[in-house]
Order: C-alpha cells, then structure tokens, then sequence
C-alpha cells in the first residue's frame, strides 16, 4: 500500500517502543516523511537508519512541547499526519492510587497531547488539510476495577476527540481515534511497581491479584503492535477515515459486550475481577 499523494508527512509521538514504533517502521517501509518523537533518543536510532527524523520529546514538559513543535515544523513544515500515541497507565484501586498517580496520567494521556496537538493547529489549518490519529484504547469505553484513573484519562481523550473531530472538519483537518484491545506492548511491565503496590494493600489484596491474573492471561494472548500499525496506516490511507477504528485481540468483543445492561455487565466484571 503506497503513501496517500495529499498526506505524506507524519510526526508521531511515542516511537521509541510498542506501539508508535511499529507505527514509524511501517511508514517509513511505505515511504511517507516520518518524524519520530519520544523521550527515548537512543531507542529510536533504528528509525534514524531507515530514514526518519528523530526528536526527544517529553510529553508532559511545556518547554519540551513548544521545542518540538519547532523543530517539527522547521524540519517538515506542517505536518499533513499528526499520530498522538505517547501515554501510560498506572493501576490500582481509586481508594488507594495517589493524585499524583492520577495527575501524571492526566498529564501525559491528556492535557500534554492537547496542547501538543493545538501547537499545529495554525499550520494545519493554514494548508486546509490534515488528520489527526489519537491513540485511545478500549479503556475509553468502558471502566474496569483497578484501572479507573487510566480508564478516565482515555475517556476524557475520547471526549475531547470528538470535539475536536467536529471543531475542525470546518478546515478539511479529520480527527480519528484508535481504540487498540489487548496488545502485547510493555504496558504491563511499565504497571508493574504500581501493580505491586496495590497488591500490598490489604483491603484491595484479593481484588487486584484477581486484575493482575485476568491481565496477564489477556495480553499473553494479545495482538501484536504491528496490528494496530496496520490500523493507523489504514485511518491515514481512507480518503473519508471512520471516528474511530478499533483493533487488536478481543476489542470487538469487548466493545460489544459493553452494549449489554449495566447490571449484567456489572455482574460479569464482578466475576471476573473482585
């Protein structure tokens, strides 16, 4: 599949691993202009070897956003494709996780990304085209025990996507989101101190053993980052790209299953989970 004429010059946030890396490689193998940002120089030198940019970023730094951006723009002009992919979630029950947990998610899954995102805005609105790709996931459309605040932090990502999506169809600019399942990426490795911690609370010790072991046995089964690189290749290819794609091991299922009445999805995490 070659690159689209009219978008052919992406940044992506979040390429040094998982997900954002494979995204980059991906298009970088299609031939589109890719510039590659996340706080990981060194882990994203392959990605400088095969022929993109790279840019430390620090998502949730004000200086480190405005600095990228700049040289973004210097190095590319506006970017016709802007991939927002950097994020993380901590775990643990809402009683115990601390704010400052909860405020670093935010910061990063959310109030970084937007005012990354609104830092292009001018130049994407200047050449009247453009898409945006937030990276979700489909714990932004339903909540689970032990990952409430992550879960929060990719509804309010939601939320504001599909304002976003409606504020600038005006300026030929798409918003889309991509709402991954359960992908086999280092999410569960980066939650693991946080999964240790809420596992020693008392209260909540029988609870989150009963997460971590649902968790673990889903993502050992989970989609590759290559997947939902194929995703975003094909949310950026679509002339007319859907609101939302989502993608990867058990996301229709799930997505579906939560269709069903709140008591009967209550009763079934329940089960599961606590």
């Amino acid at each position: 599949m070659a690159a689209v004429s009219s978008l052919h010059s992406v940044l992506i946030t979040g390429a040094s691993s998982g997900i954002g890396k494979a995204t980059a490689k991906l298009l970088l193998k299609r031939g589109y202009q890719v510039v590659a940002a996340s706080r990981q120089l060194e882990a994203m030198q392959d990605l400088k070897a095969q022929g993109g940019v790279v840019l430390a970023l620090d998502i949730s730094s004000d200086v480190s956003r405005r600095e990228v951006a700049v040289q973004a723009i210097n190095q590319i002009g506006a970017p016709d494709v802007l991939i927002n992919n950097a994020g993380f979630g901590e775990v643990g029950p809402l009683e115990t996780m601390s704010l400052k947990q909860a405020r670093a998610m935010f910061e990063v899954n959310v109030f970084g990304l937007m005012d990354f995102t609104r830092l292009f805005l001018p130049a994407m609105r200047e050449q009247k085209k453009g898409r945006i790709i937030n990276i979700s996931s489909i714990a932004g459309r339903f909540a689970t025990p032990g990952a409430g605040w992550y879960g929060a932090s990719k509804f309010a990502l939601e939320g504001l996507s599909d304002a976003l999506r409606l504020e600038l169809h005006q300026f030929g600019i798409r918003v889309v989101l991509v709402e991954p399942g359960l992908i086999r990426t280092n999410f569960l490795a980066n939650a693991k101190l946080s999964m240790q911690q809420a596992q020693a609370n008392s209260v909540y010790r029988s609870m989150m053993a009963r997460v971590n072991s649902e968790w673990h046995e889903g993502y050992r089964d989970g989609s590759t980052a290559e997947t939902v690189a194929q995703t975003i290749e094909q949310a950026i290819v679509e002339t007319n790209p859907k609101a939302r794609y989502f993608c990867g091991h058990r996301s229709e299922s799930l997505i579906a299953s939560r269709l069903l009445p709140t008591w009967i999805w209550d009763a079934l995490i329940r089960r599961q989970m606590t």
